[in-house]
């Protein structure tokens, strides 16, 4: 299952100048905005999120939250991520990849979630 999702970056920036830490402890843990360098890296966070909630066909809601989905960083900076027990015993994840991107005004993340079979 692949999931992707594209942002503008100023609309993070919007958002981040209008609402500050408010808004960023809504998608990320106090963990997660220590990795928050600037509006591009929580566009990045961001679509990464929402990608992985696409691939897993729930979006964000009620069955998958924002808080479900872990972000964090390899030794060498590249991005990681990770789910909640819960959800890797529901959809039977082996495995989950991500990518992120950024380019001009816009940020970009790709999610690979691989299953297998019960």
């Amino acid at each position: 299952m692949i999931g992707v999702d594209l942002i503008k970056l100023d609309r993070m920036k919007r958002s981040i100048e209008r609402f500050g830490d408010k808004f960023l402890l809504r998608f990320l843990s106090p963990a997660e905005m220590l990795l928050v360098k600037n509006q591009k890296t929580a566009a990045g966070f961001w679509a990464a999120k929402e990608a992985c909630s696409k691939a897993l066909g729930t979006g964000i809601g009620r069955e998958c939250g924002f808080h479900d989905i872990v972000l964090s960083k390899t030794e060498r900076g590249a991005p990681r991520i990770s789910l909640a027990a819960e959800l890797l015993k529901k959809h039977n994840i082996s495995d989950i990849s991500l990518s992120i991107s950024h380019d001009g005004d816009y940020a970009i993340a790709v999610v690979a979630i691989e299953t297998s079979r019960p």
